[in-house]
């Protein structure tokens, strides 16, 4: 599958999925214990993600945290646009996770590529400035205003949310977002209990009939939470076992926090998965991937 992004058409698979890091600039994140204040720590945070497998970066500054307030928009501007247009300037495919129409077009006249909207087009805006821009568009699934706490129930969540996905692909369609730009993530932890976002998950794959890309943003969340007792930053194992799920389900695009631990996981899958031989990327000559180096003084 192909998504087009600002003037670059980027090819997703299910077999291999997109790995797409995160990197917060805010102060009040939802899962992500690391502050980082300087343009520096921001841009060595994201150098690393990209080493270790990251083909997007995901930048945002206001969480979704419902215990603290929206932040100003003149704010958030100015804690993105510096690290998206200097990752930008270094060839990075950059994703701005915004829900406000004047921040995403911000972030898109300094070089982001894709705006991550985690509102259901709060702002219908927003779809205005992807089609203008070119950037790919994530359409996400939430019944709640964001940062704010609203359990709607459903009588199937699953239906709920192929429903709404409907209605935002042809909200965008309408506002001129072509349908090659458009992302899809089913929102879970959104308006969603943990067990509603087990069951959309269980049923990821009812939502490939919109033959678009499917996002997975599956790290450290508190559904994971709930199902093991452990919290945001010891939910690795947890995540993993999501991706796997969801990458079997039919997701393209996993987006994490450990971008390291899922590209070697994702590698190993894909290993075992294959049927010719195996891309094996170590070095044969280095002993260290064999044994520990021997204890000094012992035999």
């Amino acid at each position: 599958m192909k998504v087009s992004a600002a003037g670059r058409l980027l090819e997703v698979d299910a077999t291999r999925p997109a790995i797409m890091g995160i990197v917060n600039v805010g102060d009040d994140s939802v899962a992500d214990p690391l502050r980082l204040w300087t343009l520096e720590d921001q841009m060595e945070a994201a150098r690393a993600q990209l080493a270790a497998g990251a083909t997007i970066i995901d930048i945002g500054a206001q969480s979704g945290r419902t215990d603290t307030g929206i932040m100003p928009a003149q704010r958030e501007i100015e804690l993105l646009t510096p690290l998206v247009g200097a990752l930008a300037a270094e060839g990075a495919v950059v994703s701005v996770d915004t829900w406000r129409a004047e921040v995403a077009q911000a972030a898109v006249e300094v070089g982001a590529a894709i705006i991550n909207d985690v509102s259901g087009l709060a702002e219908p805006e927003l779809a205005a400035v992807a089609a203008r821009s070119g950037a790919a568009l994530v359409l996400m699934h939430t019944r709640a205003a964001p940062k704010t706490v609203s359990f709607p129930g459903y009588e199937d969540p699953v239906t709920d949310v192929a429903r709404m996905l409907e209605a935002l692909v042809e909200q965008a369609r309408q506002a001129g977002v072509r349908e090659e730009q458009i992302i899809l993530d089913p929102g879970l932890d959104f308006a969603k209990t943990p067990q509603e976002s087990v069951q959309v998950l269980r049923r990821l794959g009812e939502l490939q009939r919109f033959g678009r890309p499917l996002l997975l943003a599956v790290s450290r969340k508190y559904f994971l939470g709930m199902l093991t007792g452990r919290g945001p930053v010891d939910r690795l194992a947890g995540t993993l076992a999501a991706v796997s799920f969801g990458v079997d389900a039919g997701a393209q695009i996993v987006r994490v926090h450990d971008v390291a631990e899922t590209g070697d996981f994702l590698a190993v899958r894909a290993a075992l998965q294959g049927k010719g031989p195996a891309e094996m990327v170590g070095d044969p000559e280095d002993h260290t991937l064999k044994w520990l180096p021997p204890k000094l003084g012992v035999a």
